[in-house]
């Protein structure tokens, strides 16, 4: 008996926190019900969402809230920085769930900058396990390492690998089975990249935005030739111009 009253005063914290959420739920369930009594009762009938949101499993980056949308108006697929490996059955069996039988009109690739796996995706620190994972960050890398020189400050230069990470993921997701046989039988559905900023919460449109599969060679083209632009734009600009910046420059040249 002591054990146990021991053991349970060991446990009172952390189920204290469990409690907490859980009360939480409740209040919120209570708001929804308030604001629309049908709301669940609906929700639970079906989903139909029009966007997949492919995002990184960062606690700071919400997807739902941050595109001010409701349950069942977003399918959500999150791992360490936002990557589509075509070897992952989880999330091309995501992709597909919500190509072929959810219908989604839009698949966001969403990273975000100051990501922490991007960050140690290029770091010489061993990471353990996960560096294998991270090593698709590290491939993104290699193949723009020549882009990136350009950047000399590591907070810019991880700006930019976050961008050219979305990009690839973006491109990646084009070229997978499920999206290229949708558009050869004339689905309807667009591929997008975007960063979002933890500092300001406002999402960086890259505008790689690829509709068929004509479209993905020259939106990728597009997409990286920006990236080159922002290199040229940085060296006129103002040391320490934050990736936001950059970019209202960069639309500026080319809208």
């Amino acid at each position: 008996m002591a054990l146990f009253c021991y053991l349970t005063e060991l446990m009172a914290p952390e189920m204290k926190r469990l409690t907490e959420l859980l009360e939480s739920n409740r209040q919120w369930a209570e708001k929804i019900n308030q604001e629309d009594p049908e709301f669940f009762e609906t929700l639970a009938q079906q989903q139909a969402p029009e966007y997949l949101w492919i995002g990184c499993s960062d606690s700071r980056v919400p997807a739902n809230e941050i595109v001010n949308m409701m349950p069942g108006e977003l399918f959500v697929h999150r791992n360490v920085s936002n990557l589509v490996v075509h070897t992952d059955m989880n999330c091309l069996s995501v992709i597909q769930y919500a190509v072929e039988v959810l219908k989604v009109k839009h698949i966001m690739v969403v990273g975000h900058y100051g990501c922490g796996g991007v960050k140690a995706a290029i770091e010489a620190t061993p990471h353990g396990l996960i560096d294998n994972w991270l090593r698709h960050i590290r491939n993104v890398y290699n193949k723009h390492r020549k882009l990136l020189s350009a950047w000399d400050n590591s907070h810019q230069q991880l700006d930019r690998l976050c961008e050219l990470n979305v990009i690839e993921q973006a491109y990646n997701v084009c070229e997978t089975t499920v999206v290229q046989e949708a558009w050869s039988r004339g689905q309807d559905v667009a591929v997008h990249g975007w960063v979002y900023g933890l500092n300001d919460g406002l999402v960086n449109d890259l505008e790689f935005d690829a509709c068929s599969q004509e479209d993905v060679d020259d939106e990728y083209r597009l997409a990286i030739n920006k990236i080159e632009k922002l290199r040229e734009l940085a060296f006129v600009s103002e040391k320490g111009q934050n990736a936001r910046g950059l970019w209202d420059k960069l639309r500026k040249l080319f809208n």
